[in-house]
């Protein structure tokens, strides 16, 4: 059984380098999160320092954060529920939500409805159409890089192995099978991140040397 420990050291590694992404940018604006729900969390540059029980107060902010938010605070999330220090927040839950189908019945009006729940549910087809929660998990999740993303599998692995009431192995099974072995494979690197910022860097500096004046 893989160890907490070395799932740690690969945490740290892979997340060692990713950027805060600045206080204007760590709310979802769009889905009306802002900074005031989120505040524990503002101005924290460096989420190795965060303390389990801030993160405990803000179980939900991965659902509030920002894509680049929650790829910065993430590993803090995944390193205090391997040091057993989360009393509240669950990690594992925003690392599979939309991947795992599952219904129950429930009854209402003297009818017994089945409502159904997970990957191929529909979101809400006023707003957002024909998007289902598998389609919303892969964008919101698509933001990490394959480094990331096999520590993340590592993660998910060392929980499966030590969920003793096998409650979360459905869904986890389901997110690695459906989303994250392929993302650990096959996501563009930290290096190709790199690469594409600093090309971007040298194709404006050469437009801004082109529209200098003349001397």
């Amino acid at each position: 059984m893989i160890t907490p420990q070395v799932v740690i050291e690969e945490i740290r590694r892979a997340f060692g380098d990713t950027p805060y992404p600045g206080d204007a940018f760590l709310a979802a604006p769009w889905e009306g999160g802002s900074l005031e729900e989120i505040a524990g969390l503002v101005g924290q540059r460096d989420w190795q320092a965060i303390e389990a029980a801030t993160l405990d107060a803000h179980y939900d902010a991965p659902n509030l954060l920002s894509e680049a938010g929650f790829r910065f605070f993430l590993p803090a999330y995944l390193v205090a529920d391997l040091e057993g220090k989360l009393k509240t927040a669950d990690p594992v839950f925003h690392l599979t939500h939309g991947f795992h189908d599952g219904s129950v019945e429930t009854g209402a009006g003297g009818r017994v409805f089945v409502r159904r729940f997970g990957a191929s549910v529909l979101v809400n087809p006023r707003r957002y159409g024909a998007i289902t929660f598998a389609d919303v998990a892969r964008r919101r999740l698509a933001v990490f890089t394959r480094e990331e993303a096999a520590a993340i599998v590592a993660y998910l692995s060392w929980r499966r192995e030590t969920d003793r009431d096998a409650i979360d192995c459905p869904a986890i099974d389901a997110a690695l099978k459906a989303f994250w072995r392929d993302r650990a494979a096959h996501a563009p690197t930290a290096d190709d991140l790199a690469r594409h910022l600093e090309e971007d860097r040298e194709y404006v500096d050469a437009l801004m040397r082109d529209r200098r004046p003349e001397p």
